[in-house]
């Protein structure tokens, strides 16, 4: 497998087969901003502050983020700006990322009450991952686990029977939701998460490991770039940890891909369960924009 041929196969699937008539939302303004300035060689906070004014919840998600446990101290942020700085320029960015993602890709199924909390503390173990190791962008990563599973919610939104199909993954272990996905519905959330991926402009690199990220073979594949498939790697090492959090104790990916993974990343069962404990700390003082 190759980048041209993911290329070619995510734009066939959005204007041809089951996706053609499925509905991206087009990336927010004030998601496209915040990038162009963090893109920027010195981005500014002030500017960063005005984009997160300009809309009051969005502002209002960051100030609670910053005033939240994990950021404890003893004068809590009162404006944007205080909120910014507090936090800094690049998880200020995150945490309202993810804000826009939840915003704008909605679902009221109750299957889906908890993906977005599941959803922010692998972005978040994503990025904690990434400044674990060396040579691994905190900023993609912790984007890129955000962004693995949204295909989920986009698919509840527009295909038809595919909550069906969930609540069924939910039950079945002789087949992956992948599998189930593909013989339901002829395409999968993770062919959907990279349309979004690449409609919302991210960075190649997030698109193509969000494409993969239940794909494993991958890892041995040399056509495909190494910090692509460093992210698939730690999307299911980020998964393992942040649903041993979450109390569940089998995960079959795991259990299958898990040593894979961790050979590839050079990582010890002990960083492991250090990080495991690290993060556990983590996710019980991050509190939900």
């Amino acid at each position: 497998m190759r980048i041209a041929e993911i290329d070619r196969e995510i734009e066939t699937a959005r204007v041809a087969g089951p996706l053609k008539d499925i509905v991206i939302e087009p990336c927010p303004a004030l998601l496209s901003d915040l990038r162009v300035e963090v893109n920027r060689e010195d981005p500014d906070p002030s500017t960063i502050a005005k984009i997160a004014s300009r809309d009051v919840a969005m502002a209002a998600a960051l100030i609670k983020v910053a005033n939240s446990p994990m950021y404890a101290r003893a004068q809590p942020a009162g404006t944007v700006a205080q909120a910014v700085a507090l936090l800094g320029i690049s998880q200020s960015v995150s945490v309202l990322t993810g804000f826009l993602l939840r915003t704008t890709i909605k679902s009221k199924s109750a299957l889906l009450l908890h993906f977005w909390e599941t959803s922010s503390r692998r972005a978040d173990a994503m990025g904690y991952l990434a400044r674990q190791m060396y040579g691994v962008n905190a900023d993609v990563a912790h984007t890129c686990g955000l962004f693995c599973n949204v295909g989920i919610p986009v698919m509840m939104q527009g295909i038809k029977g595919y909550e069906k199909t969930m609540a069924l993954a939910q039950v079945q272990t002789d087949r992956s939701s992948i599998e189930l996905e593909n013989a339901n519905h002829r395409t999968d959330h993770a062919v959907v998460g990279a349309i979004v991926a690449k409609t919302w402009r991210l960075s190649p690199d997030v698109a193509h490991a969000v494409r993969l990220h239940h794909d494993f073979t991958v890892l041995h594949d040399e056509n495909i770039p190494t910090k692509v498939r460093t992210l698939v790697a730690m999307s299911l090492l980020a998964e393992h940890l942040v649903l041993s959090h979450e109390g569940v104790q089998e995960h079959g990916e795991w259990s299958q891909h898990g040593k894979a993974c961790m050979d590839f990343l050079h990582v010890s069962e002990k960083e492991v369960v250090h990080w495991q404990d690290a993060l556990h700390e983590q996710f019980n003082g991050t509190v939900s924009a």
